[in-house]
């Protein structure tokens, strides 16, 4: 791996991790377009790492006081707005944890072919449309019920199957449910934060497994170009989501749909 294949893929995980149109399809897309060999999994540690320093110190004001709340009732305390937002991100990691566990090698196996990107991209695109003339664009996070927590992290499990997007299927499943779209994103946004965690983690047990050689340099830079771009995608991402919405990446995904259709069918 040199120098531009390691920027052009630690600024496409850095910006597609947040933005509803999938990291992970956009990953396996691009290297395989341009022929580049695999980036390797200590890369794919580093970019991992960056994106979620990235989200951390974004929101690391409200993750404070989320802690300290649920640190609080779980002592006796009263439940309040921020415990209660605390507990729902908790219980919406479940069901990615569950399946991510018990399907990840398949889809590892089987689900990377581009026509199955290109069909979910297709889909997921409809279904973020969908959501968001569909939701009452009404909630703030406050509003938000257990149940509702579980079906916007059964909706995160979905995307195991690269295309889908983890940003773009939690957020559609939070505007179906009636958040506005900043708030749709936000809670998407806190909600990536353990899911990133476990995907960091279980790449750097595959890496102690299978040790290899590891260019620090590469490695390093792909971690700050990462961190980097997520930061700026998320600040500026949360301010234009209530303005532009969800169309123009719906169109995004529609045209890419297309285009790898056309490439590989």
């Amino acid at each position: 791996m040199d120098w531009v294949q390691a920027t052009v893929l630690a600024v496409l995980q850095g910006l597609t991790e947040f933005l509803p149109i999938s990291s992970s399809a956009h990953l396996i897309l691009v290297p395989h377009l341009f022929g580049w060999v695999d980036q390797g999994l200590s890369f794919d540690v580093a970019v991992h790492v960056g994106s979620l320093t990235a989200v951390l110190f974004y929101f690391r004001i409200q993750l404070r006081e989320l802690t300290s709340a649920w640190w609080c009732q779980l002592r006796g305390g009263r439940g309040s707005p921020d415990s209660r937002l605390a507990w729902a991100l908790i219980i919406a990691t479940v069901p990615v944890v569950l399946l991510g566990g018990g399907f990840n090698d398949s889809v590892e196996t089987y689900l990377r072919h581009p026509l199955i990107i290109a069909a979910a991209t297709l889909i997921f695109a409809l279904v973020l449309w969908w959501s968001d003339r569909a939701g009452a664009r009404t909630k703030t996070l406050t509003d938000l019920t257990w149940p509702e927590a579980i079906a916007i992290g059964c909706a995160q499990a979905v995307a195991l199957v690269p295309g889908t997007s983890r940003s773009g299927i939690t957020m559609s499943a939070g505007l179906w449910l009636g958040l506005t779209r900043k708030e749709a994103a936000r809670f998407s946004f806190l909600l990536s934060i353990p899911v990133i965690l476990l995907a960091g983690v279980k790449k750097s047990l595959d890496l102690l497994a299978a040790p290899g050689p590891v260019s620090w340099l590469l490695v390093w830079w792909g971690a700050i170009v990462s961190g980097v771009m997520a930061f700026l995608c998320i600040h500026w991402f949360l301010k234009l989501i209530e303005r532009a919405g969800v169309l123009p990446f719906v169109w995004y995904r529609i045209v890419l749909a297309v285009a790898l259709f056309w490439i590989y069918l």
